[in-house]
């Protein structure tokens, strides 16, 4: 017995979860959960369905070919709870690497960190506490072009299914997002598109805010604009110091990505345009 998760949008239109449920009642499917959601707006289905089954994928997956012909659909089939292979972007600050490297470890979080890439250093010693490869890849604006290749052959060599941006402090180029598209998840350090570019809690807190906040969305080229996946909030007041902003910010911005990331790995998001639809 085999637990798949199937997820897949398509145009709306009636009998497209009697088809789906059709089909995998016949293939011996026992259904576990499904989710849906009509988009009105953009006139597109989304569908994630959870079945138990002993047929393999090799009869699975020429079923749901010419159903998805049928329907338009684009759709992925995988094991429920498998690892998605990561590789992890950060420079200097260390608390996104180590709560998901941790969470990893202690709380099932479905991914597999088969590498850690940073533009120094001083994240090294804590790969290695958790056992993960660790490629220092400087970037300078002669040495961009070359970095960037790099990181795209390791994302090729080690068979790289996730790419996550845990502060990583770099612009990627247009080419660099367009090959990740889908696939690269950046955790940004306020409320989308407030506080945009260097010292974003000296902004905010120049601004008096009472609330602040984490945003994580898949990478796009328009920097900070990607689709949002998640977003958390620390409510404060006028007695907290930008310091005290930055320490309830790294809390808030590693809470909202390991929950981006789990339901990224977990095959729960579906991109619908600029926006996300999230079967949680």
């Amino acid at each position: 017995m085999t637990h798949w998760v199937l997820i897949l949008s398509c145009p709306d239109r009636p009998g497209i979860v009697l088809a789906v449920a059709g089909l995998l009642a016949e293939h011996g499917g026992n259904i576990t959960e499904s989710q849906q959601f009509g988009d009105p707006l953009s006139g597109l289905f989304f569908m994630r369905v959870q079945v138990e089954t002993t047929v393999v994928r090799a009869e699975l997956e020429p079923a749901l070919a010419e159903l998805g012909t049928r329907f338009a659909m684009t759709w992925s089939l995988d094991v429920v709870g498998r690892p998605v292979r990561t590789l992890v972007m950060g420079s200097t600050a260390e608390h996104c690497l180590n709560d998901l490297a941790f969470r990893q470890r202690s709380e099932g979080l479905p991914i597999d960190i088969v590498a850690v890439v940073s533009n120094h250093t001083v994240l090294a010693e804590l790969a290695a506490f958790y056992g993960i490869g660790f490629h220092h890849v400087p970037v300078t604006r002669p040495t961009r072009a070359d970095a960037e290749a790099r990181l795209l052959a390791l994302v090729t060599e080690l068979d790289v299914e996730l790419v996550v941006l845990g502060r990583y402090m770099q612009i990627l180029s247009d080419d660099l997002c367009r090959a990740l598209a889908g696939r690269a998840i950046n955790i940004h350090h306020s409320f989308l598109p407030s506080f945009k570019g260097a010292r974003p809690y000296a902004q905010a807190h120049e601004r008096g805010v009472k609330l602040i906040g984490a945003t994580a969305h898949y990478v796009t080229a328009e920097l900070d604009e990607g689709p949002i996946i998640e977003q958390d909030v620390e409510r404060v007041d006028h007695t907290r110091h930008v310091d005290d902003l930055m320490r309830l910010g790294q809390d808030v911005e590693r809470r909202a990505l390991a929950r981006a990331v789990r339901w990224h790995a977990e095959h729960r998001v579906l991109l619908n345009g600029h926006r996300t639809i999230v079967f949680r």
